[in-house]
Formats: structure tokens, sequence, C-alpha cells
């Protein structure tokens, strides 16, 4: 049993009560003096309510206060919102405005145990601080909520409530804080005798809430705001109609039953002879619509009630709150728009939001334009560019067989396809089903026959007419011609597709079966870059819907590329656009970067919508294969990602899926499939849901190798589904249907390649068949009759543009791979930093985390900081070995240099750690540990003078207040700075740390030492969970010390070792070597290396001053850059490279620091795009972490 918590008494005006531990906080004797916690606060660090300061208000004529004046309206909204049933939308305002604080809601979320809410709403009335009862609330809040997380066995769960929520009392009471702190200790906390009595989670609940509303009801800055004011009902409606009333008493020609169609514009009448009074100008609902009617009823108050004109239900829900500021739309050509239609009639229950954008958007592909979206016939409406699947296509019949189970979802790999640089962009042929078009981040097309696995096509990036095209983007070209891909989609017919670049233009190229595909249009669409690509069919014209940075919506005859219409509105760039069709009414939806929806019919009256999404960022949303039901996916900045459904009527949420990771490593795309499921790539597998359940229905890995968030896509049928790996990957999963197709394309390829050779003898590819082939006999015979065509020709079509289509098995001994050698400084962009004299050697460096700085520290304890500058070169302001940054050092002049004691610092081993907001980094050089402001230089503060001496430093993920730090007498010290105190020490080395890393997934530590030993330590208690010494290669002595570097994969679950006798990849749980690389025994040691940002590369560097770039994956070496590549013929012998750091947001960035005190940055060619190739996989897996393989590997001959 613990140590025995006080008694607590509450008495005073209340009940006497006993309580144990009710752990509200005694920070003051309160007006009836409250005793229930040994909680105690020091006065003068709890700020009281501020005094009551007489305001100065503006009066209106009648000389009232408008400040009052819009207190009241407040509650006017408030009751209104109530009444129409606004449920969260109250609340919301309620918490914003702090009027009113709603005591049934707070009970009821208590109640639901809905902690984040509770506090979140809390947060609009005051704050932890701001008096004691304040925080004798929060106290309550979350000293429940830790005892609910113990109760439940969750102690991951309360340790982090532990850290983030209660710690921040312990600064009033250590003693109790570390009272709640040893709870942890017991198996179950009702072993402590104060705390023996705590019953259920439901009674502890029900009894902590009377003590919170009796502090709320106490506390002053709730006075006056418990109570909501005695209203008539509807009293905002009664006050509208009777404005309106008035108006229509103004009215020269008042008619006996007007028709009100807004509230934007005073009322007025139309004249006598039957002539309608002028459409307002700033109103985008009306313009020459009749019967806009886009607004309900306002109640039986008054003589004016609007008749609801018929109305379909697309816009439902989204237009009740219309922008009041027309945005121009600028008609560049002939009118394709609709004429006068009546607009959605959904607008009669309008109930939207701000953050609920219920429209029809595409799904995402790209980390940059997440928001993909894929054709969907109708028969009237030839394409609808969303993400949905079975849907019906004029002469095909509609797909409406229901899945039975996840059986039917794509879960095996059947095909890996090397396309060769990152995949951004993906979508299959609409019919020709096993037809992938791909289009990557090097502005490389390429169109796949899965069937076969052959690239029939690829195109590198080429602007087809320089001349025809805009002077800034000819401009634009010359100062940096890198290009990716942003959009791939094909038309829906499949007769067309479209490719949006990250650089002003469109190309859309015609397809006539096999490889053939040719230019069709060359479109100079936006200033910037096109985010977004759809086709539409608005009244029965092909129209190309195109986005960008530059703000702007244009849409374009598919044809002659002449522009039909420029929509403006937006204040970010725009970041995806959905054309739909819904109820003979055509409309486009777009979403921009600053997570503003908004909505346009093809006319030039402006915007109908604007919201905004769910995250205020990347949202992307598509129907159902049948066009019912409405999903949107988004990714805030912050990494939080959902999807949910919508209910279309109401513009309300109806449901929201479980599951993704707490925080998204990148932005998650999604697709639908048939009228079942969902699919999301996330967490580096993909996630599936059923429609009809919020709880995740399964994930599938892919046989692992998927990046952080992998961009997905279905095909049409909901049989294959395509998804992007690692090293430049595409992987094709199946279900049993998926299977059976290929199985036929294959049959299909081999009959046919066994006719064409019969008919002649010459080289042909009977592929160009196959991509023809489909499960249509029609279609099959049409591939019979190509191959026979091309074989009687000799195959004599026009290669230039098409690659040789290389099976991934077939293993092509034509195209061998080769090693990417770098021997010269042309072959890749290297940039040497500016030098401090001072310095002589770089024993240390690091990336600052927001990517725009390189921090060093030198073996003589100086430290070093470069920073780039954001200027018209260099808009991000992050660095690059294109221009030079500055070797920055504050106006006083002073450097950052490290306590060194008595000792010689060249003798020292050097470690520093860099907080995560880059405000201050801790550092040793042998002396004392150092804290230093980042932006001043100065010292804040010197603690554990030796000895021992820090020799690696590592901050808690969690907690920047708390410290591992390794020690040179193979200890390592768990230090709170913020109290001075070691909380624990570790011991299980033999000799000096030399490495450290924490996993937050895991919870654990692993170290490293100069013992040539790794442990793995539980950061829960701190005990020792495995240990394990390197496996030397055979025959090599273990030298007498060196240094072992950890460093944790981006998953946080495997993690890299570096020795100066290899590299090596471990499996953290099982400590199991999952992949060895060692360099001969006459090659020189490995210095350093570190994964890529993305951990997909590693960079080490070696003591003969070559840089090696490995696959992460594999450990199969890629990439090699010589000395000569980077430094002077006449120093290249006497300098190495004994550090080596990654940028944190570039991963094919990184430096070196030297031993002549250098350091260098490195990027590959723009025109490359990438450190080498990847050396070909046996069986065709280039992306999985390979098998258990100890010893040297294949490389080693390379060196």
């Amino acid at each position: 049993m613990g140590p025995p918590l006080r008694n607590f008494v509450v008495t005073g005006d209340l009940n006497p009560v006993k309580v144990a531990f009710s752990a509200t906080i005694h920070a003051f004797p309160l007006p009836f003096n409250i005793t229930s916690s040994p909680f105690d606060l020091p006065h003068h660090q709890l700020k009281e309510p501020e005094p009551n300061i007489q305001r100065v208000y503006l009066i209106q004529d009648e000389g009232v206060p408008m400040s009052s004046l819009s207190r009241e309206l407040v509650f006017l909204i408030l009751q209104f919102l109530d009444e129409e049933k606004f449920k969260e939308t109250v609340h919301k305002l309620e918490q914003e405005s702090g009027f009113f604080f709603n005591m049934k809601y707070f009970e009821d979320e208590v109640h639901n145990g809905n902690w984040d809410e509770v506090e979140k709403y809390l947060s609009g009335f005051t704050k932890v601080d701001d008096n004691r009862y304040s925080m004798k609330i929060f106290f309550e809040i979350r000293k429940q909520k830790y005892l609910e997380a113990l109760d439940k066995h969750d102690r991951s769960k309360a340790v982090e409530i532990l850290v983030k929520d209660l710690k921040v009392f312990a600064t009033f009471n250590e003693e109790l804080f570390k009272e709640i702190t040893q709870l942890l200790t017991l198996e179950n906390f009702r072993e402590n005798e104060q705390l023996s009595k705590y019953g259920d989670t439901k009674s502890a609940r029900a009894i902590m809430l009377v003590e919170l509303k009796k502090l709320i009801e106490a506390n002053p800055l709730f006075r006056d705001k418990l109570q909501f004011p005695n209203l008539k009902n509807s009293r905002l409606r009664t006050l509208i109609n009777q404005s309106l009333n008035w108006q229509h008493q103004l009215c020269k020609n008042p008619r006996p039953n007007p028709d009100i169609k807004t509230l934007f514009v005073d009322h007025s009448c139309g004249q006598p002879n039957g002539a309608r009074a002028p459409s307002p100008a700033n109103n985008p609902l009306l313009g020459s619509l009749p019967k806009a009617g886009g607004f309900p009823p306002l109640g039986a108050h008054g003589p004016f009630q609007p008749t609801p004109a018929p109305v379909p239900t697309p816009l439902a829900g989204w237009m009740s709150n219309p922008t009041t500021v027309a945005h121009a739309a600028v008609s560049g050509g002939g009118a394709i728009g609709l004429g006068a239609p009546s607009i959605p009639a959904a607008l009669k229950h309008p109930r939207t939001p701000p953050t609920n954008p219920s429209v029809d958007y595409p799904s995402g592909d790209s980390e940059h334009v997440a928001k993909r979206t894929r054709p969907m016939g109708i028969s009237d409406e030839v394409n609808l560019p969303v993400n949905v699947l079975s849907a019906t296509f004029p002469g095909h019949g509609q797909h409406s067989q229901a899945f039975n189970a996840p059986d039917d979802i794509p879960k095996a790999v059947v095909r890996t396809l090397n396309q060769g640089s990152s995949p951004m962009s993906m979508d299959f042929h609409p019919i020709q089903q096993s037809l992938l078009l791909v289009g990557t981040n090097v502005g490389e097309i390429a169109l796949w026959e899965v069937g076969s696995r052959e690239r029939l096509v690829s195109r590198s990036f080429k602007v087809w007419d320089l001349s025809a095209c805009s002077m800034p983007f000819q401009a634009a070209l010359v100062k940096d011609p890198g290009v990716s891909v942003n959009r791939v989609i094909w038309s829906p017919d499949g007769s067309l597709f479209g490719v949006a670049y990250s650089r002003y233009i469109v190309q859309i190229y015609s397809y006539h079966g096999s490889d053939d595909i040719r230019q069709h249009l060359e479109i100079d669409a936006h200033v910037g870059g096109v985010n977004d690509l759809a086709f539409s069919h608005p009244n029965k014209q092909l129209c190309v819907i195109t986005c960008g940075d530059d703000k702007t919506i244009r849409v374009w005859d598919a044809a002659t590329g002449i522009k039909q219409y420029t929509f403006e509105g937006h204040e970010a760039p725009v970041y995806s656009v959905c054309p739909h069709y819904k109820e003979n009414i055509q409309f486009i939806f777009s979403t921009a970067l600053d997570g503003k929806i908004k909505a346009w019919l093809y006319d030039n009256l402006g915007s109908r919508v604007d919201y905004e999404a769910p995250g205020r960022w990347c949202t992307t949303m598509a129907y159902s294969a049948d066009g019912t039901r409405l999903f949107s996916c988004g990714t805030s900045k912050d990494g939080e990602s959902s999807i949910v459904e919508w209910n279309e009527s109401e513009g309300a949420v109806k449901r929201t899926y479980q599951g993704f990771r707490k925080r998204s490593l990148g932005v998650v795309q999604f697709d639908t499939t048939k009228n079942r499921f969902l699919a999301a790539g996330d967490d580096f597998s993909i996630k599936f849901w059923d429609m009809d359940n919020v709880q995740l229905l399964t994930t599938v890995d892919a046989d692992g190798g998927l990046p952080a968030s992998p961009r997905i896509r279905f095909n049409k049928d909901g049989t294959l589904l395509a998804v992007s790996a690692n090293e430049n990957g595409i992987k094709i999963l199946a279900n049993g249907d998926g299977i059976r197709l290929l199985r036929t394309l294959e049959n299909s390829l081999y009959d046919a390649s066994r006719a064409s050779e019969a008919l002649t003898k010459p080289t042909i590819n009977p592929i160009s068949a196959a991509a023809a082939a489909a499960t249509s006999a029609a279609l099959a015979e049409r591939a019979s009759s190509v191959v026979a065509i091309a074989g009687m020709n000799g195959d004599t079509r026009n290669m230039g543009d098409v690659k040789p289509r290389i099976s991934e098995e077939s293993n092509d001994k034509s195209k061998v791979w080769k090693l990417t050698e770098i021997n010269e400084q042309s072959q890749c962009r290297s940039l040497k930093l500016p030098e401090n004299v001072r310095v002589t050697k770089i024993s240390r460096l690091i990336y600052t985390n927001s990517g725009n700085a390189i921090l060093a520290l030198a073996s003589n304890a100086i430290h070093l900081l470069w920073k780039w500058q954001r200027n018209d070169r260099n808009s991000s302001g992050k660095a690059t070995a294109t221009l030079q940054p500055q070797l920055w050092q504050p106006s006083s002049g002073i450097l950052m240099t490290n306590d060194i004691a008595d000792s010689n610092p060249e003798d020292a081993v050097p470690c520093f750690a860099l907080s995560k907001n880059d405000s201050y980094v801790m550092s040793a050089s042998g002396g004392k540990i150092s804290l230093f402001n980042m932006m001043t230089f100065k010292t804040m503060t010197t603690f554990m003078p030796p000895p021992p001496a820090a020799t690696f430093l590592a901050f808690h993920p969690q907690d920047n207040n708390i410290i591992a730090i390794g020690m040179d007498d193979s200890s390592i010290q768990i230090y709170n700075v913020r109290v001075d105190e070691v909380k624990s020490k570790l011991k299980g080395h033999t000799k000096r740390i030399t490495g450290l890393a924490f996993s937050h997934v895991l919870n654990v530590l692993v170290s490293s030492g100069a013992d040539a030993q790794i442990c793995v330590w539980n950061t829960d208690g701190w005990e020792k969970q495995k240990s394990r010494f390197l496996q030397l290669p055979p025959g090599r002595t273990p030298p007498a010390q060196s240094d072992t570097r950890v460093q944790f994969h981006q998953d946080q679950i495997h993690f890299l070792v570096v020795h100066e006798t290899q590299l090596a990849i471990y499996e953290t749980t099982k400590l199991e070597v999952l992949k060895q690389w060692c360099p001969r025994d006459s090659s020189a040691p490995i210095s350093h290396a570190t994964f890529s940002c993305d951990s997909q590369l590693i960079y080490a560097s070696f003591l003969d001053a070559t840089i090696y770039v490995f696959s992460a994956s594999n450990l199969r070496l890629r990439c090699r850059i010589n000395p000569s590549a980077y430094l002077p013929t006449s120093v290249s012998s006497n300098v190495q490279p004994l550090v080596i750091a990654a940028h944190p947001q570039e991963p094919n960035q990184f430096a070196v620091g030297l031993s002549d005190g250098g350091v260098h940055v490195f990027e590959p060619l723009e025109s490359e795009g990438k450190w080498g190739v990847p050396p070909p996989i046996e069986n065709g897996s280039a992306s999985t972490v390979a098998a258990t393989s100890v010893g040297p590997s294949s490389d080693q001959a390379q060196r």
C-alpha cells in the first residue's frame, strides 16, 4: 500500500462531508470554507478576477449602449439556434461568446466523461489560473480523468494525464503531486487508504459534479452567466417579421401578398405594371435566376410567408449562408451555363455548421494537393470526376451487386510495379479496368497494363509549344525547370486523359488503345501551380475544369481549349474542384487552402456557398457509387485526420468514422468502392470501413513497405486497388474477382502472343494487345486484331516517347542496373557553408526542426548557427544547397560556448540536443551541461558538473523538462530540468554512453554504448527490458572503444544502429537484427549515418571522405558520392566527414560536418530529383524490409 493520503473535510455552509482524496484544490479559504484538499496554493501565484472597471460605451440616439444590444443579439441567436436544433452550434456560440454557461450541457458532458469537451467548453469562461475557484474546477476534472485511467489500468494514458494535465498544479504543492504520482505504483489505487471508498465511475462523476456546480456558482467569473434571459418564443423571427412589415408599409405600390425572397436587402414590391424590381447586385443567390427562393419561412409571425420553390437537394443545407459580396465570375468564351435553372429547393431547411462542407469532392492523391478525382458516369452527365467507382456509363450496365464480406476487399498483393519516380496521382481506365494511369513527382506520366506488369507508355515532362505559353511561365521554367504532376484523370469514356502540373499548364491527351496516346490540348491554365483537374459535361458539352495557386477556377472547352468561365472569390490557392450533377442542376464545388468551400453554377453570378472545411486545410469529398451518400476525408495542419458521412439535406455530419492515427504523418487520401466500403491510406497501411459502421473494419499493410500516407485508387468495379509504395513503387491489391480478372488478361496475353508469333518473326511486344483486353468479348476481339496488325507491320510505331516496357518480373537483361557514381561537382548540388576561423573540427551537427537553419558543435566547444533567409529566390526560407546562408550571431556578438571545466575540450565527448520549437539547445563538451537561448545565445543555466561528464543528450518526446543524459561512467540519468532532480539512474552498460533514442509509440528508450551493447528501457518505470551486443562481421576484431549510435525509423518501431563496422536495422520489441550491411575489411570505417526525414534513405559517411546513400528498406547501396565531388584535391586526403545530418522536411537533402571545420550541404541535381536508382530486388519486392540477413551484403563488392 502506498503512503497514506490525508483526509479532507468539506465544512461551512455545505453539509459536512468526508471526502477521500477529493483532490479539489485547497487554494484559499473560500466564502463557505471549502477545505476538501491538501493542495495549498500560495496567494501571490493566483490571478484574481480583475476589478470591475467602468466601461465607456458607444451610445446610439436613444442612449442605449451598443455593447448591451450586441450581447442581447447573441442571446436571440442562441434561442434561434436552439429552436432550430443546431445543438453543436448553440454550445459553440455559448463557449465563444462567454455570455451564457449552460449548466445542463456541462452536466451531461461530465456524466458522459467527455473531458476534452468539458475543458474546451469551460475555456470560454475561465482559464486554470484565473482565480482559486477556477483552479479548483480544473483540478477536480483532471483528477477524475486520471483516476478513471488508473481504474481501467491504462497506465500510459494515466501518465499522459499526469504529465500534460496535472503537472501544472505541482508548482503550488509539490508534495500532493508526488502523492498523486505514487498511485501509479499501485495495482489498484483503492489500496490507498484515502481512496478505499472510491466507487464506480458513474457515482464518482456524480459526486464530483455536485462539487463542481458549487464552485461554478461561487466563481465571480460566472456571475450573471448561469441564467438565460426570459424571452418569448421565436423572438428573433418576430423582430424580423416586424421589420419586414415596416418595410412593406414604405413600399410605393404595396402588393397584398408580397413574395419575400431575401433578407439581404430591404424589401420592395415590384412595379404596378408587373415588371420585376431589379435584383440586388450583391445577392449571389438571385441575379437573373427566377424563383431563387433560397430561404425558409421565418415563422408564423407576420404576413410574409415565402413560397419555397421546388428545389433539388444537391446544395441542400449548403446555401443557407451565402456570401454577401458578389465575386465576379469573368466569362471568357461562349456560354455553357444553365440558362435560368431554379436554385435547389433544399434551401428550405438550411442546416450547415460552418465546418461541415457537404459538397461532392474528389478524393485525394497528392501530399501537396490531396484531392484527386475519378469519373462517375450518369446518362445525362458524361463526367462527374469524383472518386466513385461502380457507376454506369453509357452503354454499360449498373454494377450494383453487394459485397458479401470483407473478403470482397482487395487485400492480396498481386503486382508490384517499379515506377522509377514517386507516384503523385493514379487513375484506372473507366472501361479497361486493368489499365492504370500514373503521374509522378518529376513530371513523368506512365500508362501501365497491370495484368501484364508492363509499362506501355512513359513520357517525361515537356512543354509542347513554349512560344504559346505566357512569359511568366517561360521565365519560371528558366529559373526552375522542376515540375511535378498534381493530378491525372481519365475522361468518363476513357477517350481522353488530363494531366495537371505544378507549374502553370494542363496537358490533355487522347487515347487510341494500346500504347497510342496523342497530344490533344495544352492549356496555360493558371499563374503558379495547377492544383486540380476534372472533366464535366454541362449542356452536353465536354469541358475541362481546373483550379490553381492564383485562387481561381476555370472552365475550358475540352475540344478547342477555349476558356469559357473564370470563377473568382477564393482568398487562398484553390485546392480542389468537384463538378457534380443532380436533379438537372450542374455545379462545381471548390476548396481552398485556407479551408474555404465555395460552390458555383455555370454562370457569372459568383459563389453560392462560403463555408469552412473540417480541419480547415486539406479536405476532399466523394459520393458512393450510386450517388446517394456523401463522404469527406480531411487532414488538418496538425495532422488530425477524419472521415465523415454527411446528411446532405441538412449539411450536418451524420457519422464520424474512427480509427485514424492520432497524428497523421501526411495528408490522408481516401476512396470509396461500390456502395459499401471506404478506404484511406494512413499509418503506413490501408484502412477500410464499412459505410454503415463507424468502427474500423480492417487494416491491410500490403506486405509492408508503404509510406506514412499512401495514395490509393480503386478501379471502377472495386476489384483492384492501386497503392503507392516506398522506393517509387506501386502495389496492386486484388480481391477474388480482381485475381480472376488478371488471370484472364494473362491468358489473353499468352494466346495473343502465340497468334502473333505464328504470323511473323519480328520482335514485338504482345502487351500492346493485352492493354486493350478487358472482360468483354468485344474488347478481347479488338485486342487480338491489334496484335495481328502490329505483327504484320513489324511493329513500326514511333517509339520516341515510349520507354522500353520492362516487366518487373521479366528481368530484361538489356537494362542493367548500375550504381550511381558522383565524382564531379557538376553531378550534384553541394554548398560549403561560411566558415568560422576559430573552429577546427565539427563534432556534432543537426538541422533545426523548422528546417531553415543548421546548428553545429565544434570540438573546441563553440556552437555555429547558419540561417537561410526568406527572399525572392528562396520563398520558403528553408535550407538549400543553392543559396548561401548567414553564419548567424546576435548583435551582442557573444558565442554559445560550452563549459569545459579543466579538461581539454578536444579530448572530451561533445553532445547536444535541440528543443522541439528550436528555442533552446542543451549542450556539453566535457564540463557542465549548458542550456542556451537560441535567439540571444545567452546561457540560461548550467548544471550537472563532472564527474561524470555527459556524453549524449536526448529530450523526452512528451516532456521537454525530462532529459535522458548518457554519461562517461556508463550510466544514464533521467533528469528533470525544472526541479533540478535526477529521477532515475539506469545501469546496464560497461563503457560510456554514445547513443540514446526515444520511441513515443513503444514508450521505450534505446541506448547504445562504446561497449557495442544496445539496451532497451521501459520509460514508465525505467526498467531494462532487453539488451544485446552488436553482431560483428566474421573475422573482425572488436575495437577497444568505438561509438555506437541509434536512431528510430519514422515508424518508431525499427531503429538504425551505426557502428564503424556496420549499419544495421533492428526491430525494437524483440531486439532482432533485420538487416545488416558491413564494409569490406580493407575499406575505411563508417564515421556516421542517419535516416532521411522520411526514413526511406540512409546517408552514411566514411573516413575516406566518401558518402554513401542506401535504400533504408533493404540496406542496398544506390548512390556513392566520392570526395572529388565536394573537396579540393589538395585537401581531400586529409579531410574526413565526421558527422552527417538529414533535413527534417526534404528527404533528399543532407549536410556533413568535416574534420577541418567545414560544413557542406548536399542535394541531387534538380533534373535528377533523387540520389540514384535503387537496385532491382529479387522476387519483385522492392519496398519491403528484407528478411533477416546478417553478414556482408552483395553491395560490398561495390566498395
